[in-house]
């Protein structure tokens, strides 16, 4: 299973920059994602819609297909448990001061550090730098 964040969520649904090595990937294997990361694909796709990439009916139809492709376990959602927020805040308390790590990318890493992942995939450069931090290879394909 490949730990993909939203980023490279978002790109299964809209031809962002490096989409489609994003596809590419995810055809390889079951893509796994933290539970809030649904929350914050749909408001990449709101988002789109205040950037006037889709009008409203894109918009719900985008998140139409991401809530059958949820149903149809297209993604493995996985749960942000009590080992998770401990194991992010014992990072917490070792991380240098130079390193920016925001809450949500920090409960990403820590999920998938908690579900045996050994690499994660994304696009965002903080959130990448942040991963051996977690005991995580970083990947981004773009």
């Amino acid at each position: 299973m490949k730990y993909f964040d939203a980023s490279y969520l978002v790109r299964l649904y809209f031809e962002d920059s490096g989409w489609e090595k994003v596809r590419a990937l995810a055809a390889t294997d079951h893509v796994g994602c933290c539970a809030h990361g649904r929350a914050e694909v749909v408001a990449a796709f709101h988002r789109k819609f205040r950037e006037g990439v889709v009008d409203s009916s894109g918009l719900t139809t985008v998140i139409n297909n991401f809530l059958a492709h949820s149903r149809q376990n297209s993604y493995a959602w996985l749960p942000i448990s009590e080992a998770t927020l401990a194991g992010l805040i014992k990072v917490f308390e070792s991380l240098p001061s130079s390193t920016v790590l925001r809450a949500a990318d920090a409960i990403h890493l820590a999920c998938a550090a908690e579900n045996g992942f050994s690499e994660i995939h994304s696009n965002d450069s903080r959130f990448l730098s942040a991963a051996p931090f977690f005991g995580l290879k970083a990947v981004n394909v773009i």
